[in-house]
């Protein structure tokens, strides 16, 4: 997808999807930094675009750290290489007015807007929170001063929504709580995307118990159930014209249950109530990274006969290509917010720039793409 082309995606096959700019993208990610990894680049067109895009974060659980072996720890990303940064995700504590303020307090500095302008400017305000929300089934006002509103909690002051200002996350994360420092990373990268985030803070496999590699890329354990009701519901709320989720490329155990819930949804007859769309044709799957760049995923029949078991008889896959050679490094840039990750799974920030520049020309030899390219597979009622 390039900028200037309009909202497409290239493919090899005729009919490819033309996206309005209305369109609301809805990318389900087992883990933090799994939506950063496998689509960066496409939610960077799909931004430039002005469409609209949430991440879902479903294995983002806190559990209890203390009693985790050395693999789970390191499952996790955190080794004892592990770096965290000092700051803290959107905490704006710390910036100072443009123009310092002397003399007396009561007397309004220079820079000010006077009463009426801010009132406008709050307005505007409003307007712009409805359209970004018009799509939720619920809507939250837009203060500029950063006060309340008719009673409700500004921004800062609500978890999980808006912006985290040192409190219980950053407390979590200094502490060691490692989901914490996770999350805090995500967050990071959906201020950088412009995109919103929603956690489901489901516990992550190792904190269910599950221990070392045949265990962690093995099929799920009885009892384990893909949380289709929970996602389904998230995402229905959304209302989204495309749902992304992950191929299951590499068989982590999180990312075959998500997986699964993406097959549940278009294994769904269509229902003639809202809300009840044909998920077929909504329903997109990526292909995971690194896991794919590490096993040299080619095509479908490399996930083995477990995830043709799954897929609905009466719908067919087809392969689309986003070109994202304009949004490359900035693909970059937003996996390396993700700093916790960078040592276990590439040995460094340069290492990770070389594999992610590697694996998008492989993707797009693939699909006789020029540049760079990440691979999404469509589907179709047939």
């Amino acid at each position: 997808m390039r900028a200037g082309d309009g909202p497409r995606l290239a493919t090899d096959r005729p009919g490819a999807p033309v996206y309005s700019a209305a369109m609301t993208h809805v990318f389900v990610a087992p883990h933090p930094d799994d939506a950063a990894l496998s689509c960066g680049g496409l939610i960077a067109s799909l931004r430039e675009l002005g469409q609209n895009v949430t991440i879902l974060t479903v294995y983002s659980g806190s559990g209890e750290a203390n009693g985790l072996t050395p693999y789970q720890r390191e499952a996790l990303g955190f080794g004892t290489k592990a770096l965290w940064p000092a700051t803290e995700a959107f905490n704006r504590a710390h910036l100072a007015a443009d123009v310092p303020l002397l003399g007396e307090a009561e007397a309004p500095p220079p820079w000010a807007a006077d009463p009426d302008r801010l009132e406008a400017t709050q307005a505007d305000a409003d307007t712009a929170a409805k359209r970004f929300w018009q799509r939720a089934s619920w809507y939250r006002r837009a203060s500029i001063r950063n006060e309340s509103l008719a009673g409700q909690l500004v921004i800062d002051e609500l978890p999980t929504q808006g912006a985290v200002l040192g409190t219980e996350i950053v407390q979590a994360a200094s502490a060691g709580d490692i989901m914490a420092r996770r999350r805090l990373e995500d967050e990071r990268f959906a201020y950088f995307a412009e995109a919103s985030v929603v956690f489901l803070d489901l516990p992550d496999a190792v904190f269910r118990g599950y221990e070392g590699d045949a265990e962690l890329f093995g099929l799920p354990r009885d009892g384990d159930s893909p949380p289709i009701e929970l996602l389904r519901r998230e995402i229905l709320r959304l209302e989204p014209q495309r749902v992304y989720f992950p191929l299951g490329v590499g068989g982590h155990v999180d990312h075959r249950l998500v997986r699964a819930v993406g097959m549940a949804l278009l294994a769904e007859p269509r229902a003639w109530i809202m809300p009840g769309p044909d998920w077929a044709g909504i329903v997109t799957f990526y292909e995971d990274f690194p896991y794919a760049w590490w096993s040299g995923f080619g095509q479908l029949e490399d996930l083995g006969d477990g995830f043709f078991g799954e897929l609905p008889a009466d719908v067919s896959l087809s392969p689309e290509f986003a070109e994202i050679g304009d949004q490359l490094e900035r693909k970059i840039r937003g996996i390396a917010l993700y700093e916790s990750q960078l040592e276990g799974l590439f040995g460094g920030l340069r290492p990770m720039a070389e594999a992610v520049r590697a694996f998008g020309l492989k993707v797009a030899e693939l699909g006789g793409v020029p540049g760079f390219a990440e691979r999404y597979w469509s589907t179709t009622r047939i």
